[in-house]
């Protein structure tokens, strides 16, 4: 799981960007770090993240964030060479992370992307000994995903309504999120070209560009079809690839849907926070609750690891608790 998007004070939030863009001479590109740096090193890191590992740019964003304020750490210490890199070094900064204030959230975001630069310095020779291997992250607590029931859900996928473009569209892709259990970046990334509606199947490209083909019910594809056959022809001009798109014919952003998320919430009494990943989340766990098994989910939702999958299953026990209590005499 990569790092989350940067944290911290202010200050050091300013200093690392300050850094970062230090490194680059106006109209040059990126300046070329000295061999055996720290900064050459996190370059390098970088730039396997993007090329080889094919991070997301937000993903690398994070990573970048973090790994500056390491690196602003390691020069307020007066240490600039690799070699120079030591576990009590290393501690300082987690102990810094911590206070400074950073929620134990954070400081493992931040703690993960550090162990990772010097894990792929250990791997690629650059080091004898990983410094870090030694770095232990902060224990959190244990969150279950928060959920929308099935009557919410029903209620969302109503309230952009059948009128005009817009209300298509967000119909459609509303459908298209809780239909797959996709990510919002997926769904926005989504070609016309990965959408099989005569087969049922839409082809998602997940994290690292791994895809997988997901199956579509019937309520999803009618939304789609809609969408696109009366639609979006109104507000695309020229060739667009994207399949969502919005009001004036470019790729739709996150933002921009997040907001409309927010108001179609609101106006079917949805007053707790709201996000498309709360739909992926009840994606999950109504397929378990359902009798779907946990390998199944797992590819659908496109988890590297099962371990990540299985949180659901806690969700369900403590609902199946829930309405055992509630509707049992002997609860």
């Amino acid at each position: 799981m990569s790092p989350g998007r940067r944290a911290g004070p202010r200050g050091a939030r300013g200093e690392a960007a300050g850094a970062g863009r230090s490194n680059r001479s106006e109209g040059t590109g990126p300046k070329r770090q000295a061999k055996g740096s720290l900064a050459a090193a996190i370059e390098a890191y970088l730039e396997h993240l993007k090329v080889e590992r094919r991070l997301r740019p937000n993903s690398l964003l994070a990573y970048t964030g973090d790994l500056e304020a390491f690196a602003a750490h390691a020069e307020a210490s007066g240490v600039a060479a690799l070699a120079a890199i030591t576990p009590a070094l290393l501690l300082r900064f987690a102990v810094g992370l911590a206070q400074a204030g950073l929620s134990p959230r954070s400081q493992s975001r931040r703690l993960t992307a550090v162990r990772g630069l010097f894990r792929f310095l250990r791997e690629e020779g650059q080091l004898d000994v990983d410094p870090a291997q030694a770095l232990r992250l902060p224990k959190l607590p244990k969150r279950l995903p928060e959920l929308l029931s099935r009557g919410e859900v029903e209620g969302l996928l109503a309230a952009p309504g059948q009128d005009g473009p817009l209300g298509l569209r967000d119909t459609a892709l509303l459908e298209l999120l809780y239909a797959t259990g996709c990510r919002i970046s997926e769904a926005l990334d989504l070609t016309l070209d990965r959408l099989y509606l005569d087969q049922a199947i839409v082809r998602l490209t997940g994290k690292g560009d791994k895809q997988r083909l997901v199956p579509l019910g019937s309520p999803a594809i009618a939304a789609l079809q809609a969408w696109l056959t009366s639609g979006r022809p109104e507000l695309t001009r020229g060739s667009v690839r994207w399949v969502f798109v919005n009001h004036r014919g470019g790729r739709l952003s996150r933002q921009g849907f997040f907001l409309k998320l927010r108001e179609y919430a609101l106006a079917i009494g949805i007053t707790r926070p709201i996000s498309p990943h709360k739909l992926r989340h009840s994606f999950a766990t109504h397929l378990l609750e359902g009798g779907a098994d946990l390998r199944a989910v797992q590819a659908l939702l496109g988890h590297a690891d099962i371990a990540t999958t299985e949180i659901y299953t806690h969700v369900t026990r403590d609902h199946l608790r829930e309405r055992h209590k509630r509707h049992h005499p002997r609860a």
